[in-house]
């Protein structure tokens, strides 16, 4: 059901170009506090997210907002996925902090097809905590697969298959995430 796909490697390189501006951008507006930065919030106890915009083309969020929209295209290329927008947001997730099993296709609202995880931070092993889980869309509490929030691992999933939760972090979390979906955004 999951595997690797090894025909990403060269946005590998994209990403590591794009982390380094894209951490400093998140740490500006995420991680100073809520009260410094309006366009950030609380979304869930633990976490505080910015949303991008391409409201600066020189900024690290419009090149990554770009090199999103042409994996948008190769995945409807490859897999006929029939994405056309993109949504994204920093997320800081506080020391201890975690959020629970959910699905990111909500329901009443069908157009968020393709997960994506971005993670930002430069350090990070397995005593840092903040996985990643993946559970069987079949049995919600069955997990199949852990994923460490490495710096620069990019991870995709099916939005409306898998449930998932982010296990609680020994240090803050920093990532990039959000949605391909099936309807036009501006």
């Amino acid at each position: 059901m999951l595997r690797r796909c090894n025909r990403a490697r060269p946005a590998r390189r994209t990403i590591s170009v794009l982390q380094y501006s894209l951490v400093q951008q998140s740490l500006s507006t995420c991680s100073r506090g809520l009260r410094a930065q309006p366009s950030c919030r609380r979304q869930h106890p633990g976490d505080a997210i910015s949303w991008l915009d391409n409201s600066d083309p020189a900024s690290s969020a419009s090149e990554f907002l770009e090199w999103a929209r042409k994996l948008r295209l190769e995945l409807n290329a490859a897999f006929y996925t029939g994405l056309k927008s993109e949504e994204f947001h920093f997320a800081r997730y506080a020391v201890g902090q975690g959020y629970t099993t959910h699905m990111d296709q909500h329901r009443g609202n069908p157009h968020r097809r393709i997960s994506l995880v971005l993670y930002l931070n430069r350090n990070w092993g397995p005593e840092d905590g903040g996985e990643l889980c993946l559970y069987s869309p079949d049995d919600p509490s069955l997990e199949i697969h852990r994923i460490l929030p490495q710096p620069g691992r990019l991870v995709l999933f099916r939005s409306d298959v898998f449930p998932h939760a982010v296990l609680p972090a020994n240090k803050p979390r920093l990532s990039l995430s959000g949605w391909f979906r099936t309807d036009e955004r501006n």
